[in-house]
């Protein structure tokens, strides 16, 4: 390991001087000698010394932070997959920030490592409650950790439309942004970095324990439990700040540590250390795209969506290294007794009336909330969005049933494969392009963008065997990767901002009758296949060994089937647009309603998702008058809360 510190370092010395280069039109010895003291002569010397100097200097603050908040997560569960992003901790970290600026500007302002550090803080703590102390070291954890990501996305997501006039400045927050104006934030940063020696000093005794076994760390004297949540808020904490002084950057947590290994670190310290070499050197060579792309394409770039860009392939590359076996996904656990049929489809169909009602007959002005029946005018304009949601809704819980039971986790959903955040990509494109509401356009732009994305989940399917855990962490790699190219569009601003923004989040204001007919068309014609499928899942949710003793050919049955959730998926993005946690709470709350066979929990959950959405579609209309928020942010927050706290309490029950 020695040996590649020293071509590590000589790559980040080369990597310093790009950078260096990169931002500024000075030459090399001309920077040089300014960094040394020779006096400002041009306004390129004052651009140079306060502009593009302390930006390289939080590239490598920043970069170091990451890449040791990454390896100690990584080392603490032994799980390569995680990260300030997979773990949630950075979306905590803005929410909380976003939350201070709108609420507390003053402490906002000086405090933000605070704010950041309580948010990271608490997603933390949520993606370990649901996924538990077992499942800290698999597939669980990060499946968790994109859930309370939803979540809190969703969240953000609304309070940025409630106060656009901030917007701009909050999209670049979001996107990650490493450009300085002078050397004020990187004399903020340098004395909270200063848990990073300590950390070098105390850290790789307690980690090299760690790694031989808890018993045997026990048994040598560790206090096990202290020092996972000292080295764990260290991680948060460099976390927390990185977030409070560029916003968003993922994957160079994600990918330092995993590199390090690849560079022959063996033990604690040589992981620590490749990784606060390495951190710096990604995100030198990152910044550097994106300021050459800003200049070469005339759009901005921010650092956060480069990161992505670069990250997320690498990261497919890296899972590719990896074999089957070593991240498992349990199978879903019994919650409740199987109840009779009748019984809770009455159960269901009751619940999707009361919605119906409830999105179809109430109102809300100045004298309050109010049961009425709408007028001509009002049906007319409200029907169709009615039709949309309950077809997207029943159509999204199929969906994330099928998938819940292929990847046999029950924190599997839709939004896991990336097929809606790929339907959302192909939108911001025809926006960019300027070509955005010619038509029919729109839609086919979506379901375009879906099948692509399903390609690419198919062709990396094929090269794994249709493995569960592997074909759900590809789907999160692209997920991220379409996620970075729509914060670079949002980033740039401009008058269609926010109605990219509203449909981003699932809206119900652009769908007229015929859109709602061909989706309630299409996602019936999906649900026969669906309904059809009961044996094969049946048997897949058993595991692949008596899948194939059983006589089913699994990897044809697993692409199939995957093909069909993706259709579904592509669908409703397609129509209304992405809609997140349906199809992961639906499928659920007909299991806690005794749904257990395959083909009675699909009716079940079809009307629970149908239900949810209309709920939530009457509460956009109504909550927040004159306003109107999309049907997928408040799907989101109300199926995500209850979905996090269902979970939470019951693992805090079973513990």
């Amino acid at each position: 390991m020695s040996r590649s510190l020293i071509l590590i370092t000589l790559a980040l010395v080369i990597a310093v001087a790009g950078h260096l280069q990169t931002g500024s039109k000075l030459a090399l010895m001309h920077q040089l000698s300014l960094i040394g003291g020779h006096p400002f002569e041009t306004v390129y010397d004052y651009a140079f010394y306060y502009g593009s100097l302390p930006r390289t200097a939080m590239a490598i603050l920043i970069g170091a932070a990451l890449g040791i908040s990454g390896s100690l997560l990584q080392q603490l569960t032994g799980n390569r997959l995680l990260s300030p992003m997979t773990l949630g901790t950075a979306s905590g970290a803005w929410l909380t920030l976003l939350i201070t600026t709108l609420c507390w500007p003053v402490f906002a302002a000086s405090h933000p490592d605070l704010a950041a550090l309580a948010g990271a803080g608490i997603a933390s703590s949520l993606v370990f409650l649901i996924a538990g102390r077992s499942g800290l070291s698999g597939l669980p954890v990060v499946l968790a950790g994109m859930a309370v990501n939803l979540l809190l996305g969703a969240l953000a997501s609304a309070l940025v439309l409630l106060n656009d006039q901030y917007a701009q400045p909050l999209f670049v927050w979001s996107s990650g942004d490493l450009a300085q104006n002078d050397w004020h934030q990187v004399l903020w940063l340098l004395p909270r970095l200063l848990p990073i020696v300590p950390i070098l000093i105390i850290a790789p005794r307690a980690l090299t324990l760690l790694r031989i076994g808890e018993g045997n760390a026990s048994a040598r004297g560790l206090s096990l439990l202290p020092v996972f949540f000292l080295l764990l808020t260290a991680s948060l904490w460099l976390s927390a700040i990185s977030v409070a002084s560029v916003g968003l950057l993922g994957f160079i947590g994600l990918l330092a540590p995993n590199l390090a290994r690849i560079a022959g670190a063996r033990t604690a310290l040589g992981e620590l250390l490749g990784s606060l070499w390495l951190g710096p050197l990604l995100l030198l060579a990152t910044d550097a795209v994106a300021q050459l792309s800003s200049s070469q394409a005339g759009y901005f770039v921010p650092s956060g969506a480069a990161s992505a860009l670069i990250g997320a392939p690498v990261l497919i590359w890296l899972l590719k290294q990896k074999r089957q076996g070593e991240i498992t996904a349990p199978a879903p656990r019994v919650l409740r007794p199987p109840a009779s049929a009748p019984r809770v489809t009455a159960i269901a169909m009751t619940a999707l009336l009361l919605a119906l009602l409830f999105g179809a007959l109430i109102d809300r002005d100045t004298d309050g909330w109010q049961l009425q029946f709408p007028s001509e005018v009002i049906w007319q304009l409200r029907w169709p969005g009615l039709i949309a949601v309950i077809a997207a809704g029943s159509g999204l819980a199929v969906a994330g049933t099928i998938l819940q039971r292929l990847i046999r986790n029950p924190l599997a959903s839709p939004e896991i494969l990336g097929i809606s955040a790929g339907a959302s990509l192909a939108i911001v494109l025809t926006m960019l392009l300027g070509i955005q509401g010619a038509g029919m356009l729109t839609p086919l732009a979506a379901f375009s963008g879906a099948l692509i994305v399903l390609g690419l989940l198919l062709f990396f399917g094929l090269r794994s065997g249709f493995a569960p855990s592997q074909l759900a962490l590809v789907g999160i790699c692209l997920a991220a990767l379409v996620e970075a190219l729509l914060q670079f569009v949002l980033a740039q601003g401009g008058d269609d901002t926010f109605k990219l923004l509203a449909w981003l989040q699932g809206s119900t204001q652009g769908v007229d009758e015929h859109t709602a007919l061909w989706l309630a068309s299409g996602v019936a014609l999906c649900l026969i296949p669906a309904l059809l499928s009961q044996r094969a899942l049946t048997l897949l949710s058993l595991g692949a060994t008596v899948a194939s003793a059983r006589g089913l050919g699994v990897q044809r049955a697993r692409m199939a089937l995957l093909v069909l959730a993706s259709l579904i998926c592509a669908l409703v993005t397609a129509g209304i647009g992405p809609l997140a946690f349906v199809g992961l709470l639906a499928p659920h709350l007909a299991s806690l309603l005794g749904a257990r066979s395959i083909r009675l929990q699909l009716i079940v959950a079809a009307l629970i998702g149908s239900a949810i959405l209309l709920l939530a579609a009457g509460l956009g209309r109504t909550l927040l008058v004159p306003n109107l928020m999309p049907v997928g942010t408040l799907s989101a927050i109300i199926g995500g809360g209850y979905f996090i706290y269902l979970l939470s309490r019951r693992r805090l029950v079973t513990a």
